[in-house]
């Protein structure tokens, strides 16, 4: 049994099967007789005290603001080792999957501001579908098997990796509240003492940690969003330590968190954020501007973005096709790429969580379109790519 659990463990499909898990596990309990412990265990209030700075929030904001900065800090890692050393750190290997990023990011935005153009508050909401789940994308392209090649592999998980990169710039420019001077002006000390780290070459990481500790604390204090604080601490990480250049802090920290956040953090994020009470909905809300602005970005915004500006690309020579993949291929993998699930929620919680009114009922209501497009997205993408031929032509 250990053994087969560790088997299971070690596909690239297992991420998106322990969400997908998640994800049904929490609509089970929102919609039983035990939505209220579901409710209760998610509200039950937890509080820290550092001197008079306090932080009391419910359990749902610890995990959201609390476990996904650990998420955000893996996403810096990787961001950061793939821009010195990966498929982001030449303009041959950025340009095809940063035009694609680009275009993904701005046809889902576009279309959700289209359908709710007229309500100020649902237009809070445009970055949701402008987000792809990468555990969830990769983990289809992993049923697929190798009918795909590695070459579109690779371009999903660059492109994923700068949509993250994307989604950060976002929420730092508008998903933040009222900010604290003073505790902005300590979480510049926290960030000014981790590149003084950095410079001085020092490869332990528990220095690091402890101030990346103390920064996400003043972040969250200061109005800023505190998952950013994660991405902070992950560029201050060096790649490479001077004493033995074969040791790479950076690529320690990122091998620890991986199986931390992949099989724990994301399924327990998915399980509190994605429990909708289904109870009095008619297929009627599916086609509220919320949700519709959503599933449409993500379906048809994602597709439009991601291959209309990759062929753009590819037939103005600025990049070439994906080596051994078909345009059909890469027409699959951009209609995954419709996939938000969990940066699409996190979004969505920050767009809706603050603006109170008849935001209230967003907060449910977005999640029916992040599920549905994700759904779509997912099995269209899937059925496309299972239907390829594994040796298409490179044109």
């Amino acid at each position: 049994m250990r053994e087969a659990v560790a088997a299971f463990l070690r596909k690239e499909s297992a991420v998106g099967i322990l969400l997908m898990i998640a994800t049904l596990a929490a609509m089970g309990f929102a919609n039983s007789p035990l939505r209220c412990f579901y409710d209760l265990m998610l509200q039950t209030p937890l509080e820290v005290r550092l001197g008079d700075i306090e932080v009391a929030k419910p359990l749902l904001l610890w995990i959201n603001d609390g476990l996904m900065a650990v998420f955000f800090l893996l996403i810096g890692l990787e961001v950061k080792r793939e821009l010195l050393v990966g498929q982001l750190s030449s303009r041959d290997q950025i340009i095809l999957p940063g035009i694609a990023a680009l275009g993904g990011m701005l046809m889902p935005a576009l279309i959700y501001v289209a359908v709710n153009a007229g309500d100020a508050t649902a237009l809070n909401g445009w970055a949701i579908p402008a987000a792809t789940d990468i555990a969830f994308a990769l983990g289809i392209l992993a049923l697929v098997g190798d009918r795909v090649p590695s070459s579109l592999k690779i371009f999903l998980l660059a492109l994923a990796i700068i949509d993250d990169l994307g989604a950060i710039v976002i929420i730092a420019l508008f998903y933040s509240g009222d900010v604290s001077g003073t505790m902005l002006l300590l979480a510049l000390l926290c960030i000014a003492l981790l590149a003084l780290l950095n410079r001085l070459g020092v490869e332990t990481l528990a220095p690091y940690i402890w101030v990346g500790a103390f920064l996400w604390l003043f972040v969250l204090k200061s109005g800023v969003h505190a998952t950013l604080a994660g991405v902070a601490l992950a560029f201050a990480i060096p790649l490479h330590g001077r004493k033995n250049p074969h040791h790479s802090p950076l690529e320690s920290l990122e091998h620890a968190l991986q199986p931390w956040v992949n099989f724990w953090i994301l399924p327990l994020f998915a399980f509190a954020n994605a429990g909708i009470p289904l109870a009095g909905m008619t297929p009627g809300a599916l086609f509220h501007h919320v949700p519709l602005g959503i599933m449409l970005g993500l379906v048809i915004g994602k597709l439009a973005g991601v291959f209309g500006f990759s062929a753009m690309a590819i037939r103005l020579g600025w990049a070439r096709l994906p080596e051994q993949g078909s345009w059909r291929q890469l027409f699959g993998v951009s209609v995954l790429c419709g996939i938000g699930f969990t940066m699409s929620l996190f979004i969505g919680g920050l767009a809706f969580e603050h603006t109170g009114g008849s935001a209230e009922s967003y907060l449910f209501s977005h999640r029916i379109g992040i599920l549905s497009g994700s759904l779509i997205s997912g099995i269209f993408g899937y059925l496309i790519l299972k239907s390829s031929s594994s040796s298409a032509p490179a044109n």
